[in-house]
């Protein structure tokens, strides 16, 4: 089933991840896509803010992922954008990740999508100037058995 949330505020975006955080368990592995700038890190944000978070989070662009193990469940987030070659997330440790602790949040997982659990919950983030500057239409489905 397809959620669709439409955000018009970065505020909104992160309130809409804070509740999925609320029901975030232990393995779930999240998938976001969309283009430059379309809100994956804010909404990655929201996310950690309700898991309890308090530290900044930012995108690990050059170092393509972040461990975050301050909130009631540690975050692993990827940001796979620079990633070369998808072997390359064998050498992260991805796996141990997934199938860890904590939750992992995944930006451009388009680009890794071979790697992806089955049950893999995905959040596909687009933006529409005729709504406004800040609206972004967040779709969320949960491929989850």
């Amino acid at each position: 089933m397809i959620t669709v949330f439409e955000s018009y505020s970065e505020e909104e975006t992160a309130g809409f991840a804070k509740e999925l955080a609320s029901k975030a368990q232990k393995g779930d592995v999240y998938a976001l896509t969309g283009d430059l700038g379309a809100g994956k890190t804010a909404f990655v944000k929201g996310f950690a803010r309700g898991l309890g978070i308090k530290e900044p989070v930012v995108s690990p662009t050059f170092t393509i992922l972040q461990i975050y193990d301050s909130g009631s469940l540690p975050l692993y987030h990827f940001d796979v954008y620079r990633i070369g070659d998808i072997s390359e997330m064998d050498e992260i440790g991805y796996e141990d990740c997934f199938y860890g602790d904590g939750v992992s949040m995944m930006e451009w997982a388009d680009l890794v999508e071979p790697i992806l659990p089955e049950d893999v919950r995905t959040i596909k983030i687009t933006r529409d100037i005729s709504k406004g500057p800040e609206y972004r239409r967040i779709e969320y489905e949960d491929n989850s058995h």
